[in-house]
């Protein structure tokens, strides 16, 4: 793959100009390899972030806590599970003590959905890792961390 310069057709400022805008290039470039991954089981790459929340939980949880967890921070999380729930992937609750509580958990329907889709994010994720030696990834986290402060 080209550099980011190539691709963007572009010159930049500074190295951290430059490094800023290929860390969001390169965000989106892995956004579309998850959407076309997911596609054909019929879930987005939040739908996705939101079965592998519930199976990580091991019990139901409200959808603040599935909020809070999630990737992509997205307002419409609470619609996005109720797309999972009308697919037969996650199982709704209400708290009876508090009407307003909804509980969610991924139903053995999802549970078997992550598991298909394990496999070949599996095998995806193999592909990209070895572009990437531990220490370079190891350098790539820190750097990431210190720009979100």
């Amino acid at each position: 793959m080209p550099g980011i310069d190539k691709e963007l057709r572009s010159r930049f400022e500074s190295e951290q100009h430059k490094a800023l805008l290929n860390v969001l290039f390169t965000a989106n470039w892995f956004r579309s390899r998850q959407v076309a991954l997911f596609k054909p089981f019929g879930i987005s790459p939040q739908q996705y972030n939101i079965l592998r929340i519930l199976r990580g939980a091991k019990d139901r949880i409200n959808m603040h806590s599935v909020k809070e967890r999630m990737i992509d921070r997205a307002p419409n999380a609470t619609r996005l599970t109720d797309k999972l729930i009308a697919k037969g992937l996650v199982m709704r609750e209400r708290c009876e003590e508090d009407r307003r509580v909804v509980y969610v958990r991924i139903s053995p329907k999802g549970l078997e959905l992550l598991a298909t889709i394990d496999e070949l994010n599996k095998a995806d994720m193999r592909d990209l890792i070895h572009r990437l030696s531990a220490e370079d990834a190891s350098g790539l986290n820190a750097s990431l961390d210190r720009m979100r402060g």
